[in-house]
Parts: structure tokens; sequence; C-alpha cells
């Protein structure tokens, strides 16, 4: 995210009550999973009547995925509020590059919290985007950390979403690289996952969970089912797209036909980039 990154305010923002009704009338179309992603959803003031409202309602899945700065204070009402599965960027096992990342002296505290969240018997994932130049030697080190741990850690690809664009080429490294690095010092075994999976995932011989996110040079788009509500209110059919249907304030019995305008959007092949920055879209 930019030094200088412009926020939208807050009263263009839907209201912990307005997310809650929009997202029961999609439950009620049949979606059964629901993330909370952001730009941060722990910096919502009223994250806690979001779960509350979310919690109420008949979901197969409920999660969240946060940089974990915040996270720790925040565990035990998501644990009270039936949020099971939280996902946590940590770029780095290292605090100089940590730093180097994300600009923020948050490293201890980011630790803490998903050491907490494992302990708390959370399903933890680590969301690990490599950098080349920046994290690439960490690779192993976060392999051991999963071992250590019982975390599942997921290697992410850069995109080409916001700054992306112009530093890709300089740091952009393809998964079959990554997972030739791993490779040369572990075997990985497939583990079977949903047709819709973002991710594919493996096991290491000692047992490590290790996910595979290659958006870029593997890209999954013809079985992705995901759908994302901005905190304005739009239903997107795509991250690398800004098309979409504005649900705030319409009726319920509106949601069947715009659902399907929505899902017609979806498109069956990788689009090339967004301009739009990733911490207005949400990871």
């Amino acid at each position: 995210m930019p030094e200088n990154a412009v926020f939208a305010p807050p009263n263009s923002l839907l209201s912990s009550a307005e997310i809650v009704e929009i997202v029961s009338g999609l439950v009620d179309q049949g979606i059964d999973e629901i993330r909370l992603t952001g730009g941060e959803p722990t910096l919502r003031k009223d994250l806690d009547e979001i779960v509350v409202g979310l919690s109420r309602l008949p979901l197969a899945k409920f999660g969240l995925t946060t940089n974990g700065f915040l996270l720790e204070n925040k565990l035990p009402m998501l644990r009270n509020g039936g949020c099971e599965y939280i996902n946590v960027s940590l770029d780095s096992l290292d605090r100089d590059c940590y730093h180097r990342i994300n600009r923020r002296d948050a490293f201890d505290p980011v630790l803490r919290a998903v050491k907490r969240a494992i302990s708390m018997k959370f399903k933890v994932k680590i969301n690990v985007v490599i950098f080349r130049g920046i994290n690439d030697g960490e690779i192993h080190d976060f392999i051991r950390f999963a071992e250590a741990n019982r975390v599942e850690v997921r290697f992410l690809e850069y995109m080409r979403i916001g700054l992306g664009n112009t530093s890709l080429s300089k740091h952009f490294m393809p998964m079959a690289e990554i997972r030739r690095e791993i490779e040369s010092q572990h075997s990985l075994r497939a583990v079977p996952g949903p047709i819709d999976a973002t991710a594919r995932t493996f096991e290491t011989g000692s047992g490590a969970r290790v996910g595979f996110i290659a958006s870029e040079s593997q890209p999954f788009c013809s079985g992705c089912s995901r759908l994302r509500l901005s905190a304005k209110g739009k239903l997107r059919a795509c991250i690398m797209s800004e098309a979409g249907i504005d649900l705030h304030g319409v009726a319920r019995r509106d949601y069947p036909d715009l659902l399907k305008q929505v899902m017609a959007l979806k498109p069956v092949g990788r689009l090339d980039s967004i301009d739009q920055p990733m911490h207005e879209i949400g990871g």
C-alpha cells in the first residue's frame, strides 16, 4: 500500500447493519461461505457488530483475512462469533525484512497473534507473497515454520494489481520456481481439495501443509466461484475487474436477477491487470 494512500470517507461505506442485511440476502440465494477481508477488517470500529450479525446466518464457513496488526485482542470475539478460519498475511519471518515490506514495526504483535490463534484452535493459514530479491530467501524458513507450528503456509505470486503493475517485472517469482526450490529439500504430496479452490495444497514428508496460489502463471478463473462485496456495497464478479452491481438499498426480491447479472460478468480467462490498488479491493 502506498504511504500516501487516500481512503474513502466513512460515510460512504456500508454500516454494520447494511453489511449484515446484504450478506443475509446473499445467503438466502445459496451463498454459504463468507470471508471478511479488507482493506483491513480489524480497523472497523464496528467489527464486533458485523461478526455478531453474520454469526446468526446459516453459514458452512465463516472466516477472516487480516494483516494481523490488531488481531490478538479480537480473537476471543471472533471465537465467540463463530469465525473459525483466519488467514494472516505474513510476508517475512525476519523482523527487518518484515519492516521493509510493511513499513510498520508490527512483527512481534502479528507473530504473537498467529501463535495465540493456533493455540485457540482456529484454522489458521499464513499467506506469503514472495518477492524476488526481498523475501525469496525465506521460503525454507516458512516451511520450517509450518512444520513447527502445524499451520498451513500458502505462497502467493505477486499480482498485477495497483503498485504491482509497476514493480512486477522486478519482483515477480513464478510459482513453478518457488515449488522447485521447496522440492530441492522436501518431498511434496498433493492433498485433494474442492474444484473451486484458489490454492493447490500439498504436504511435505514431515506433514507440513503448503499451498500454492499461482494467480499470474497458473490462473484458476474457469473454476472460480467467488464474489466480492465492496465496503460501499458493490458486488463484483472478479478481483481484477471493477465491474459489478450496487446492492446498497436493493430489495431482496431483486437479488436473484442481479446475482445472475453479476455471475455473467465473471471472466473465464485471466484479465491482464487492474490499476485499482489492492487496499481498495481486499485480499
